[in-house]
């Protein structure tokens, strides 16, 4: 889980309750090509664009993604299900649909619109473009004109089959260890697998019928709600439900209001209840008191008449000060991941593991679970991927893509990216290991690392757009690599073969490398992506930017005291990790997130409303009936998300044909009499 990356709700009963495990049917397991199949991979393509879509509009306006794992699950059940049926009153013959097929179509739709996170389009590749470069300002030192390439169909595709790939093969040779013998639990992974379980038995069809209803149910009313909005939402920034003064206008000034978001009440019902207090947290440390504060030392720290997006006045406090929050977290738990890593290699090597690992304690009743156990054990073993094969794959992979690489991003020399990919396989390791104890993926973290360091070493001429590249290459290995061992964990527990969970990975991925870049190119076209006025307005693209143009810089030209502001975030941000692991859990899970604290220093304050609606709902609908919330929250959740991002397919069309909303609706102080 990552603030770039993904938040997800896991409800307890699913991980904890082993019977359900358990309770597996006892029927035949298809053979490996058997579980991919025409129709599996025909509805991949189709939620696979939708969810693109709606990943790249979190990116493009927020940057929280929350996990889509379960929904991708319930979805393809749910398409799958509907057209056997169909075809079945029409008097065909239709192959039965196994929880294995369920599965493979649940890997292939992460891999898809995994890249459309990892493929940076609203972070490091929009960070090159124009208009970044402008947003910056190009008297500002570092940011040079030559430093500018605008996404392009045709290279970012080509640039997203040459690195998306290595990922799968680094470690492929290490799913056994990690899903076998350390027994990491991969939680989203493993709701998934629940999830799936539950649709393909027969105590669970009736449960798995409500949900794919009650999804319907709210993806068409946040469809009609979003519609209904269009109308009213005029010409620019300002009119419409996006721009509701709901809290009044002095607070709507500094963007604290509720903008009638179904996307981001969908993501506070999804994201566990810190995750979005400490959105809203950070929101009310900088919009309520940081912000006003520095904006008083107008004239002094900074010049007062400078513009709202230039860096040497308030707008680098917000940048820089969510960056040092953003690198604190994320290199606390980056070295944490590290120690715990190393520490348990020893202990594995001295046979005194102490794993923080799912507890399997077997006794003389437990002999079922014993034997879905060993059958579990049997099947994912026996299909398997030659060490031989990953290695020759992630070499041949390696060699093309260090060719290739430097003829799309030439700053970026071929010695910097095959030095990157023979570290890569280790980093991928710490972050896979990583996300399956906590569910929360680093890749991000990685990619400013390397951002930073291949910045530095170009210098001035051209080491911004090759640490941009670099940051492109890392993330892509370490995000992949993550994702597919979380879906090895899901393909165990569902009984799925490991060589179809790793040829759908494969297959997810090179749609994704075609539809991630079409899904981009369509809200590249039809909105005016990045502008500060603007819906889109790529928060993280001046972010990435800036900290590549701060690798080769330095911070002379930061205003007055903001270094000095930018250590104490990141130091808090050091201190409060510290203080999540060392206090008990019943104190640890009020002590809020700094990654989580930082999105709304730079973007606003009205997004963090929405997530706190969406868990407050959640909250009451817990007090008021816990296993219905547990049941239905998810599928409430991802109907919201759904309906809202498909609007955007018919609502870039419009914009394509400049077809405007008729009416503005807008707010303004009453007139004195």
């Amino acid at each position: 889980m990552s603030t770039e990356g993904e938040c997800v709700e896991i409800s307890e009963p699913l991980l904890e309750d082993k019977q359900r495990i358990g309770t597996l049917e006892q029927d035949r397991v298809p053979e490996w090509r058997e579980q991919i199949t025409v129709r599996g991979l025909a509805v991949s393509a189709v939620l696979g664009t939708l969810f693109c879509i709606i990943t790249h509009k979190l990116n493009l306006t927020v940057g929280i993604i929350p996990s889509l794992n379960v929904a991708a699950g319930l979805l393809g059940f749910f398409f799958v299900k509907s057209w056997t049926s169909f075809l079945s009153k029409l008097g065909f013959s239709i192959k039965p649909f196994t929880r294995q097929e369920n599965t493979v179509i649940q890997t292939c739709v992460v891999a898809c619109y995994g890249l459309a996170f990892s493929g940076g389009f609203g972070s490091y590749l929009i960070a090159m473009d124009e208009r970044t470069y402008e947003l910056i300002g190009a008297d500002y030192p570092g940011n040079r004109a030559e430093d500018v390439k605008n996404p392009g169909l045709v290279w970012m595709i080509g640039f997203l089959f040459v690195v998306s790939f290595l990922g799968l093969f680094s470690l492929v040779p290490l799913r056994k260890v990690m899903v076998m013998d350390y027994k990491l639990t991969y939680p989203s992974g493993t709701a998934t697998a629940m999830l799936i379980n539950s649709f393909h038995t027969n105590t669970g069809a009736e449960l798995a019928g409500k949900q794919v209803s009650c999804l319907g149910k709210y993806l068409s009313i946040s469809l009609v709600w979003s519609f209904f909005k269009w109308f009213f939402s005029g010409i620019g920034d300002s009119c419409g439900f996006d721009n509701f003064p709901s809290l009044g206008l002095t607070l709507y000034k500094n963007t604290f209001y509720f903008d009638f978001s179904p996307t981001y009440v969908g993501c506070g019902l999804i994201c566990p209840h810190i995750v979005n207090c400490s959105v809203l947290l950070g929101a009310i440390i900088s919009w309520g008191f940081l912000w006003p504060l520095i904006s008083q030392h107008a004239g002094d720290w900074y010049p007062a008449d400078l513009g709202s997006n230039d860096f040497k006045g308030l707008y680098g406090y917000k940048v820089f000060i969510a960056i040092s929050l953003i690198l604190g977290d994320g290199l606390y738990n980056l070295v944490k991941i590290i120690a715990i890593t190393i520490k348990e290699l020893f202990n594995q090597s001295t046979k005194q593991s102490n794993l923080p690992v799912t507890a399997e304690v077997l006794d003389e009743e437990s002999s079922k679970l014993l034997i879905e156990q060993r059958k579990r054990d049997e099947i994912f073993l026996k299909d398997r991927i030659p060490t031989w094969v990953a290695a020759a794959g992630y070499v041949g992979l390696a060699a093309i893509s260090t060719a290739a690489v430097p003829v799309i991003f030439p700053p970026l020399k071929w010695y910097l990216v095959l030095s990157s990919y023979i570290i890569a396989p280790a980093l991928a390791f710490c972050n896979s290991y990583g996300t399956g104890l906590t569910d929360w993926s680093l890749a991000s973290t990685y990619g400013k690392i390397g951002l930073f360091i291949i910045a530095s070493l170009v210098g001035t001429d051209g080491g911004v757009v090759a640490g941009l590249a670099a940051c492109g290459v890392m993330m892509s290995i370490v995000s992949t690599a993550a994702d597919l061992m979380q879906d090895f964990k899901t393909g165990y527990l569902t009984l799925s073969s490991a060589k179809s969970m790793f040829v759908s990975q494969l297959v997810g991925t090179a749609m994704g490398c075609i539809i991630a870049p079409l899904t981009f190119w369509l809200f590249w076209t039809a909105f005016d992506i990045g502008s500060p006025d603007g819906p889109y307005k790529a928060p993280y693209a001046v972010i990435f930017r800036e900290m590549a143009i701060l690798g080769i810089e330095g911070f002379s030209e930061l205003p007055k005291h903001c270094l000095a502001i930018c250590c104490g975030f990141f130091v808090a941000a050091l201190i409060i990790n510290l203080l999540r692991d060392v206090t008990p859990t019943n104190i640890s899970q009020y002590i809020p997130i700094p990654m989580a604290m930082a999105v709304p220093f730079y973007i606003g304050a009205y997004f963090a409303i929405d997530m706190f609606v969406g868990t407050a709902i959640l909250f009451v609908w817990e007090r008021l009936n816990r296993k219905d919330a547990e049941d239905y929250a998810g599928a409430v959740a991802s109907g919201l998300i759904c309906g809202d991002g498909i609007w955007t397919i018919p609502s870039a069309i419009l914009s394509i044909f400049r077809i405007n909303p008729p009416i503005c609706m807008y707010f303004g102080p009453s007139l004195s009499s």
